[in-house]
């Protein structure tokens, strides 16, 4: 299997939400026989023993109760999808679908499941495995406990704050990484497409798709090995129609396996991630922030929450040296793989732009708006001050233009971190 195909697998298997609940199912089940084998040899004691009629009363309510608890569990999940996907973003639910929590809850629930019916299966006339029924009335207790902690934790991750602060340091994490895995003399970073030659030779994508990660490992130690130099004209992020350019090859074509295994090193799937795409992260936030800002919601104090989260990740950026990233290297470590990038401006305008254009009649937004703006071009690096201070301006012609005749132009124009307060 190639890198692709077992990168699109780990995400299939992140975000599904039967993998490890089927284990934990399985896991119950094979405890159940082990526990019965052991309780054949040891002697419970005397608190512990139960009657026939006793444990199968006590089994038979542990079923009952674990499988209405799942039902519970998988109920609420629905409704916070629902909730999720009209109030926030339906980019949103891939993070729903990666908590851990919830697939520790379920998995928990159904090994109870499956191990109170192995232990109850072995109930006989004149046997009763002691230890099996105590064990399964801790399972359930230990089930009651998870419930209680998914469902707190659900309540919580559904304030717009608290979602904004995980796709936050997602976003910070993704951009880290990104940053770790380009800070090395073979690879490069560029802001254009264009190349100097024509490519020896190009990889088309055989499918349709979002690219969701790079192997830049592997694609390194492929050209090294094969004297190449490898451009990679699309970011991560972009979507790749059948038959478009994944990867130009110059000074050598690899030989016959080179279409195949550059393919494999580069996968695509039906939607972005976050993974190695932090500006995937800043397009959610910015979706839940014009969401609260549409006529239908109507709640600018959510839009300036997650202007916050924005303003962190959008400082943690303007603080590192990209174009230090787009230097060619010494001719001792010749640059073998080229990445197409974004530029700092390109971040400026996706976090504010559109916040700014849906809250144009919203004191508030362009309080907070302002304030940001303003205390990042106080901490970024200097070569990225004019973005900012492009943004600023935008932001004077929004308010003039559409404030100057208004009694509250002075506190339109003003700047405040939290909006009006």
């Amino acid at each position: 299997m190639t890198w692709g195909g077992r990168f699109r697998r780990h995400e299939n298997l992140l975000e599904s939400l039967w993998g490890i609940p089927a284990m934990g199912a399985v896991l119950g089940g094979v405890l159940g026989v082990v526990v019965s084998l052991a309780d054949e040899q040891i002697e419970a004691p005397s608190l512990w023993q139960y009657s026939p009629s006793t444990a199968s009363t006590v089994l038979s309510s542990i079923i009952g109760a674990t499988a209405a608890l799942t039902g519970f569990v998988v109920t609420v999940t629905v409704l916070v999808v629902q909730m999720a996907t009209g109030t926030f973003s339906a980019r949103i639910l891939r993070l729903w679908f990666r908590d851990r929590l919830l697939k520790g809850t379920l998995a928990l629930l159904a090994g109870t499941l499956t191990f109170s019916f192995s232990i109850l299966w072995r109930i006989g006339d004149d046997s009763v495995p002691d230890l099996g029924v105590t064990l399964a009335g801790l399972l359930i207790v230990l089930c009651l406990l998870a419930f209680i902690a998914f469902f707190d934790r659900i309540i919580r991750r559904l304030r717009p704050a608290a979602v904004a602060a995980d796709v936050a340091r997602m976003a910070r994490s993704a951009f880290a990484q990104t940053v770790r895995l380009a800070d090395r003399p073979s690879i490069r970073w560029d802001y254009t497409t264009t190349t100097p030659s024509a490519p020896v030779l190009v990889v088309r994508s055989s499918i349709g798709g979002a690219i969701q990660a790079v192997d830049l490992d592997g694609l390194v130690d492929w050209a090294r090995a094969h004297d190449a130099q490898l451009v990679l004209p699309h970011r991560v992020g972009d979507f790749v129609h059948s038959g478009g350019e994944l990867v130009r090859v110059y000074e050598s074509d690899g030989g016959d396996q080179a279409v195949e295994d550059l393919e494999g090193m580069i996968a695509l799937g039906d939607e972005r991630t976050i993974d190695q795409d932090p500006a995937f992260a800043l397009r959610i936030m910015v979706d839940i922030a014009n969401r609260a800002l549409s006529p239908a919601v109507n709640d600018p104090t959510t839009a300036v929450q997650v202007i916050d989260h924005i303003g962190e990740v959008l400082g943690l950026i303007g603080r590192t040296d990209l174009d230090k990233r787009t230097k060619p290297t010494s001719a001792d470590t010749p640059t073998v793989v080229v990445m197409v990038t974004r530029r700092w401006e390109d971040y400026v305008t996706l976090g504010i732009t559109e916040i700014r254009g849906f809250g144009g009649t919203s004191i508030p937004i362009m309080r907070r708006l302002r304030a940001l703006l303003e205390e990042l071009f106080e901490t970024v690096r200097l070569e990225h001050r004019p973005a900012v201070a492009e943004e600023l301006r935008r932001l004077d012609a929004i308010v003039a233009d559409g404030w100057r005749d208004s009694v509250d132009l002075d506190r339109a124009s003003a700047s405040d971190a939290q909006g009006m307060g």
